[in-house]
């Protein structure tokens, strides 16, 4: 640990910045996965519903620079094409 005051805040701050990127980037996951998992169910309704969630995910992923743009509009991408097959 840091001997400096505004260090000891600063090591705080980012631990807590660190464990709200995880819980962000994890729920990111997580709602790709349902959108995943409701094409391979065909079930259109759900999948849409589930695209839908995970496409506002990842536009504010992209915009607070947590994933990259280029991941966001990749991810967007296929899971727009994945959607649009059933």
């Amino acid at each position: 640990m840091a001997n400096i005051k505004s260090q000891k805040k600063r090591a705080l701050t980012n631990a807590k910045a660190n464990l709200k990127n995880a819980a962000e980037k994890s729920r990111l996951k997580t709602a790709i996965k349902k959108v995943n998992k409701a094409v391979e169910a065909k079930d259109k309704e759900a999948a849409t519903k589930a695209f839908n969630e995970a496409n506002s995910l990842l536009d504010k992923a992209g915009t607070s620079h947590l994933k990259h743009k280029n991941y966001v509009a990749r991810q967007k991408a296929a899971l727009a094409k994945a959607v649009a097959k059933i």
